[in-house]
Order: C-alpha cells, then sequence, then structure tokens
C-alpha cells in the first residue's frame, strides 16, 4: 500500500470543536454567575465538556447526571443551538394554571346535577373529564386530589355529628334509633 493514499490517523484526527471562540467564552462567563441555579449550570458546563470532546459517558461521571441529559444537550451543542441554553424551562410543564384552579373551586361549590350529570357529588374522576372536556387541560385523578387538597377542599362526604337525645352524647358513626310515639302525636287515621 501506499503510504501518500493512506490516511494518516494523526493528521485526520483534528479535534474539531462546536462552539466558536465566542460561544465558548460566553458560556465560560455565565458559568462564574453565582446566582446561576445547579440545572442551568450543569447544562452549560455539559456543552463545554462535550465541545472539549469529552464522551458521553466521561462527563455522566465528571458532573454525576443522566446520559439522558448529556445526551440531550450534546445535540444543542453540536446542533448549534448552544445559545438557547436557557430557552428551555426546568422541570415539568406546569399545566395547572391560576384559571383551572379556580374553575375547579367553583365546581366544587355546585352539584354536578347543575352541568348536566345525574350524579349528586363530584368525584375526582368526574371533576378531571370535566375540565378536560371545559378547559382542554387533562390531569390525573391524583393530582386532582392533590389540588382540592391544596385549596381545602375534597370530594368525600363530610361525617356529620348526630346528637343522641336521649344520651345528649355526640355520635358520629352511629345510627340514632328513638321512639317514634313519643316525637310524632299520634295519628287515628290509620
Amino acid at each position: 500500500m501506499d503510504q501518500s493514499n493512506r490516511f494518516n490517523s494523526e493528521n485526520f484526527s483534528i479535534k474539531q470543536q462546536y462552539l466558536t471562540p465566542f460561544e465558548r467564552k460566553g458560556l465560560q462567563k455565565i458559568l462564574e454567575q453565582e446566582d446561576l441555579t445547579k440545572k442551568y449550570r450543569q447544562r452549560i458546563q455539559i456543552m463545554l465538556l462535550a465541545d472539549e470532546r469529552k464522551t458521553q459517558n466521561q462527563i455522566c461521571q465528571l458532573l454525576n447526571c443522566s446520559r439522558v441529559t448529556v445526551r440531550h444537550w450534546i445535540l444543542v451543542v453540536k446542533s448549534g443551538e448552544a445559545h438557547n441554553w436557557n430557552a428551555f424551562p426546568l422541570g415539568r410543564p406546569k399545566i395547572v394554571d391560576d384559571q383551572y384552579r379556580e374553575r375547579l373551586k367553583e365546581l366544587m361549590s355546585h352539584s354536578p346535577r347543575a352541568f348536566g350529570y345525574s350524579f349528586r357529588r363530584w368525584t375526582a374522576q368526574w371533576l378531571s373529564k370535566h375540565l378536560a372536556k371545559e378547559l382542554g387541560i387533562e390531569v390525573g385523578v391524583r393530582h386532582i386530589n392533590r389540588l382540592l387538597k391544596e385549596m381545602g377542599l375534597s370530594t368525600r362526604l363530610k361525617v356529620v355529628e348526630v346528637v343522641d337525645s336521649t344520651r345528649n352524647s355526640y355520635n358520629s358513626n352511629q345510627v340514632v334509633i328513638s321512639d317514634l310515639s313519643e316525637a310524632l302525636p299520634p295519628n287515628h287515621s290509620l
């Protein structure tokens, strides 16, 4: 084999950077900010390490973060979008807003029958279905219950205390049976 036709691996492995010197300097400057959140700091560090040609595994070990996170931010830097490091919000998107909470509170203050349903009281499942139809936001039953709890509301029936007139005590879990003849005047038409 001719030496001139063969690729020399030393000459071919020029380290290509993904970031321009301006972008690199800008990201390094951002890292110096003290008020930068941990997650934003991690994003920038991943992109800078990827630009240094560190592997996904090396970055995961250095920063103690997930492979999914590293893979995502490597793709961002490779696609030339490093300047958008803060364009992606942190965490799960919040779909429940004040309007949703207010409507949930309003529904709880009315009977489901007022909205055309045949049942007497709301369940979290029906609240979820109704709000999804009305506002187009689908929220799980557990989250509905969590929201109700935050608002001091519940779909469960309240236990009503009953006064036992013969003993003058409060019983919340007992059925009171009293002599009806004492309570009602006699009806001679029966």
